[in-house]
């Protein structure tokens, strides 16, 4: 019965947005069931989004659900226990559920067992929140409740719910496939529960997983598969998705904003990124969630004032929440202030061993603090959490770099490159280790491809010259630094001079070489601007005056020797002092 009840709704949910009160009324319905059995996070989901949807009049709420026999009997003990639950004391509320057959008894039973036995493997990691590796502690409830929750699915017993708990067992047993073929069948049974999509996402690794799942055609399809797309960085796709729910009729949902925040986030528009989260935070002011990804951003900009401002009152809404513990790291970490950020990184881990920015973040603190194992230690956690997080593959590269083990180097750098194709970052720290080991084509790819997909940095461009100058092609290294200058005006950034200095040194010798004299005098003018290079500007300028003295001859004169300067200062005296002239021919 409760199997057709749940098909019933699972029709409710086609996969067009024409029908909002329909959806708005599914909404409600699900939030309701969902705190029934005590699914605090998806029943908040459906509330904040149906809470976007214009209200429903008194003749159009839903009904509350119809209630069977054995929800009669069950009643009492249902009753009792749940209200042990919210107070967290589940092996007591699990206790007087024992024996109980109606879905929901049976489902709020499974589920106390399921959290006493996170509960007090929590605990334990929290007394020991060493290098704890992931084999030490486990949540000893789960063998029995898969080989309970096994016999029920084989006789086709689970509802939605049942489903859904039944994969999340087999997820923290590692037994991945089968977890995912049992999400795959609860998002059937019952669409409208956000938690079963949640725990699909993050199973699925790649685009090629997501092909071949065979999804419900519900309109929950398209805030999964936006969701799934954010996730696996295909932020094009998840944008457009956003844009269509919001054109749909969410376009009041703080949920889908902040999405979009985290999107744009996500590929560093970071001013588009802070506004959308300045206006959800006038929209949802005492709102935490993703309030660290905020604070990244505001840390990447330095801006300690809101930074600090953000920290403030975040500890006033609630302190002992994982993000603002990480908010307050980052604000540390921002005043470099490394001790005390992975302090705040730690407590945030102890609330919650499994957030995955924390660990992130601590690793980046302890690289900071050139402790380069503990930093190994906390993004291996990172990326056992979760394996598409980029920022601790990228991590564990630039350890093994400090420990000058390129080899390892290159496989985490390759690993963050296939999460984040189009990042230059990633790129240019590829194209630098092929170049310490010494194979120079792979290096010198990896610097193009970086500049082709945009570099950040403004640095591939340089490293791609220098290559060149190394394997003495050196029209392609000119080329290299007029793109690299070019790209230097056209942003109107006030860059670090030292790489722009480097390169009108290279022209301006390049020029002099190929006796283009206006060129070559051009670019030893612009050397003169720099401390670094003003020396040998004005060497270089003062050997093009004396050769155009000597008459223009010498640029037609094809027999002339390589490097113009020696061959001056050895054979005709000019009138000049000589001494400057042969310091500068020996310059690279």
């Amino acid at each position: 019965l409760a199997g057709r009840r749940a098909g019933g709704m699972a029709a409710a949910g086609s996969s067009d947005f024409s029908d909002l009160r329909e959806i708005k009324k599914q909404l409600l319905s699900v939030a309701e069931r969902s705190r029934e059995r005590g699914l605090q996070h998806s029943g908040k989901w459906a509330s904040e989004l149906a809470f976007a949807l214009e209200p429903l009049p008194l003749s159009e709420l839903p009904p509350p659900p119809a209630l069977t026999e054995e929800d009669a009997r069950d009643l009492d003990a249902y009753t009792l226990a749940k209200s042990y639950f919210d107070l967290k004391e589940y092996d007591r509320a699990a206790y007087f559920l024992r024996g109980c057959k109606s879905q929901k008894a049976y489902f709020l039973y499974m589920y106390s067992r399921y959290l006493s036995g996170e509960k007090k493997k929590d605990d334990e990691t929290v007394d020991s929140l060493g290098p704890l590796e992931k084999g030490q502690v486990k949540n000893e409830a789960l063998r029995e409740l898969r080989v309970e929750l096994s016999k029920k699915h084989k006789a086709r017993e689970l509802d939605g719910f049942g489903l859904y708990l039944y994969g999340v067992v087999l997820r923290k047993l590692d037994l991945v496939k089968e977890a995912i073929d049992v999400f795959v069948e609860a998002a059937h049974v019952l669409p409208l529960h956000w938690g079963a999509w949640l725990e699909l996402c993050n199973l699925i690794t790649d685009k090629e997983m997501l092909k071949f799942l065979s999804l419900p055609d519900t309109w929950m399809k398209e805030f999964f598969l936006a969701h799934i797309y954010t996730e696996l960085q295909l932020i094009e796709e998840a944008l457009q998705k956003y844009q269509s729910l919001i054109d749909a009729g969410f376009s009041k949902s703080t949920y889908i904003i902040s999405q979009i925040a985290v999107a744009y986030h996500n590929i560093r528009d970071i001013d588009k990124a802070l506004s959308i989260f300045n206006e959800l935070r006038k929209q949802d002011p005492y709102r935490i969630e993703n309030m660290d990804t905020f604070s990244n951003l505001l840390y990447v900009r330095s801006m300690k004032p809101e930074l600090s401002y953000l920290a403030h009152n975040l500890c006033e809404i609630d302190k002992y929440r994982v993000e603002t513990c990480c908010v307050i790291g980052n604000y540390y970490s921002l005043r470099s202030q490394h001790e005390k950020a992975a302090l705040y990184f730690q407590r945030a881990l102890k609330l919650n061993p499994r957030y995955l920015g924390a660990w992130t973040l601590m690793g980046h603190e302890y690289m900071e603090m050139k402790n380069t194992s503990a930093a190994i230690q906390a993004y291996r956690h990172a990326i056992e959490v979760n394996k598409r997080d980029y920022r601790a593959w990228y991590g564990l590269g630039q350890t093994y770099e400090i420990l000058k083990m390129p080899f390892y180097c290159l496989y985490y750098y390759r690993r963050a490159h296939q999460l984040r194709p189009n990042d230059s970052r990633m790129l240019v720290a590829l194209g630098e280790c092929y170049e310490k080991l010494n194979q120079l084509v792979e290096a010198k790819k990896c610097y193009w491809r970086a500049y082709a997909v945009g570099d950040v940095e403004k640095m591939a461009l340089v490293k791609l010259a220098k290559l060149h100058e190394q394997l003495n092609e050196s029209e392609q290294a000119a080329q290299c630094y007029i793109k690299y200058i070019q790209d230097i005006y056209s942003c109107g950034e006030i860059v670090e001079h030292l790489e722009v200095s480097t390169a009108f040194r290279y022209l301006a010798q390049y020029y002099f070489k190929c006796k283009l004299w206006d060129e070559a005098s051009a670019c030893a003018q612009k050397c003169c601007a720099f401390n670094d290079t003003r020396e040998e500007g004005k060497a270089l300028l003062r050997q093009i005056l004396q050769l155009r003295n000597q008459g223009e001859t010498s640029s037609t004169d094809i027999a002339a020797p390589f490097f113009l300067p020696a061959s001056l200062s050895a054979n005709n005296t000019p009138t000049r002092r000589v001494s400057p002239l042969n310091l500068s021919s020996v310059t690279p």
